[in-house]
């Protein structure tokens, strides 16, 4: 079964829901572009998913899209949301991430947020303002700050109270409503305005995956203020802990600088990564995938350029070989190897293990190419490469590599041995590896 980080107890444990697991995780925040930083996340998520999946258990899972505009936002940014969103759901689909069962806008879900604010202002964890807004009273929830290590008595004023916001009773409250104007605002018991930033996670998935969740994936960066108010909101308002398992993934680099400020090939200094920069460089979009996978999720990954090159050449030279294993007589899956990988993910998620057991099998040469071609595939359900999509196709060489092997073919018939081994070297360097057999010479890619 699967075994797992939970942040909250600060240890690995085991996720066990019974027939099924619901599982959480934060919608993209659309006021800009998703890149490479954020991706991470939803990568994370939906490999738990195919790893629970592939133990024969069923997931529900609820992703939530965050569309809905702030107080004092300019005209405009809803069209901006919903370009955003778009893109996000291209991207998603471009990283093969399975769609969840759940995916409501939170501007479709205000009546289920404003019903939440009034029942914790019932409950007396939370606050109308003269000014029409509510806050969260932190000093009603002693476990605050239990995901982050974060304690209350350092959040507390050492003067006055916070003149920046007058209305607060204490420094560490946030906003569960705000007052705002126009076609912005909603109407609600406390006058016109909108939600504050965490107030929709908890919402929606109260709504869509009940009062007991098993597993809340997310962005370590998020867990403080982010998650300790969202799980403040969620287990106040029901009386009891929600969220079973909390699982934070590491936030990437690019070039050694956080995402959000990595530069952009050919954009403007200050700009992230985006998904579409990858594919305009000419590289698969799996190869983001897979240089994910590349280190553990809890790691910090530093991405760059040659990481993505890299990773695109092992994707393309792996589908490469399970469509050459493909003409191969069939053989059952080496079942030795697939256990290996099913043990590293089990072993909270050590992909880099996993991927080393597979690049251990292809050069195993013991190993029948049937049995390569069913294991490959049966393991690309979790790790989603999209490895059969070469099966059938004509191969074609690579540029260039088509007047090297009929060179190479003329050497071989005038026993040029020092030039059959010169053209193999350059072949190899071309990414297509020759073989001298019976029958002559044959090649792949």
């Amino acid at each position: 079964m699967l075994r797992i980080h939970d942040t909250r107890a600060r240890q690995v444990e085991e996720i066990s829901g019974g027939r099924a697991v619901r599982v959480y995780t934060c919608g993209p925040a659309l006021h800009r572009r998703v890149h490479l930083g954020d991706l991470r996340t939803y990568v994370l998520s939906d490999l738990v998913r195919r790893v629970l999946e592939g133990r024969r258990t069923r997931v529900v899972a609820c992703r939530h899209v965050a569309d809905l505009g702030r107080p004092g936002e300019e005209p405009g940014a809803r069209d901006l949301a919903l370009a955003h969103e778009e893109a996000f759901r291209g991207d998603a689909a471009a990283l093969n991430l399975r769609p969840p069962e759940h995916a409501p806008r939170a501007g479709e879900t205000v009546d289920l947020m404003i019903e939440l604010i009034a029942g914790l202002v019932e409950r007396g964890h939370a606050y109308p303002a003269p000014d029409g807004s509510v806050y969260f009273d932190v000093r009603t929830f002693p476990a605050y700050g239990e995901i982050s290590g974060t304690r209350l008595d350092d959040l507390a004023p050492a003067g006055p109270a916070d003149a920046a916001d007058p209305h607060r009773r204490f420094p560490a409250d946030w906003a569960l409503w705000r007052p705002a104007d126009g076609d912005q605002g909603r109407d609600a018991p406390w006058g016109r305005g909108l939600p504050g930033p965490h107030v929709a996670c908890s919402a929606v998935s109260l709504r869509f995956l009940g009062e007991r969740i098993d597993l809340h994936v997310g962005d370590a960066a998020r867990r403080f203020p982010h998650h300790e108010d969202e799980r403040a909101q969620s287990d106040a308002a029901t009386g009891h802990q929600v969220v079973r398992h909390w699982v934070h993934g590491e936030r990437p680099l690019f070039d050694g600088r956080e995402t959000a400020e990595s530069a952009r090939s050919a954009q403007p200094a200050g700009e992230a990564v985006l998904l579409s920069d990858v594919v305009a460089a000419g590289l698969d979009p799996l190869a983001a995938r897979l240089a994910f996978l590349g280190r553990r999720y809890r790691e910090r990954l530093d991405l760059s350029w040659d990481v993505l090159r890299a990773a695109d050449r092992t994707v393309r030279r792996w589908r490469a070989r399970v469509a050459e294993w493909s003409e191969s007589p069939s053989a059952p899956m080496a079942s030795s190897y697939a256990e290996r990988v099913g043990a590293a993910l089990d072993d909270d998620l050590d992909t880099p293990a996993a991927l080393a057991v597979l690049r251990e099998l292809e050069l195993d040469e013991s190993v029948a190419p049937g049995s390569k071609f069913e294991t490959f595939l049966h393991l690309d359900q979790v790790l989603a490469l999209d490895l059969s999509t070469e099966i059938g196709k004509p191969r074609v060489p690579p540029a260039g590599a088509g007047e090297l092997l009929a060179q190479r073919e003329r050497a071989v018939a005038a026993n040029d041995w020092a030039a059959a081994d010169r053209l193999r070297d350059e072949l190899a360097d071309l990414g297509v590896r020759v073989t001298d057999t019976p029958e002559g010479q044959s090649w792949a890619l």
